[in-house]
């Protein structure tokens, strides 16, 4: 699998082997954009195209086209273990968002 980034969107990409095409799908949206393209130099315009064209359809329908995720998220946790991350924090000399966004980063990069 691979990935590829256009104004801040990110596309996972495969190869079909059967068809002999890319195609790719972005991902950190909930909205669907799609592309295909036979080399990679297709595959980019495809991308940037489709990208493109979803915020010229949005600005058309007067919608704020979706944006790559904010950043910001809910986290429900069992009262002992938010406590027991308060803890770790202070003891950390951190504010708890730190110490939980330490926490992901290393799980999404192991």
């Amino acid at each position: 699998m691979n990935v590829m980034h256009y104004k801040g969107y990110e596309a996972v990409v495969n190869f079909d082997e059967d068809a002999e095409t890319f195609h790719g799908e972005v991902v950190n949206l909930r909205d669907v954009i799609t592309f295909q393209g036979n080399s990679v130099d297709e595959l980019k315009t495809a991308l940037e195209e489709s990208v493109e064209d979803y915020l010229a359809f949005c600005r058309e329908r007067g919608e704020e086209p979706e944006r790559p995720y904010s950043g910001q998220f809910v986290v429900r946790a069992e009262p002992r273990l938010h406590r027991e991350l308060v803890s770790a924090a202070r003891r950390a000399g951190v504010s708890l968002n730190k110490l939980v966004t330490s926490v992901l980063e290393r799980a999404v990069t192991e």
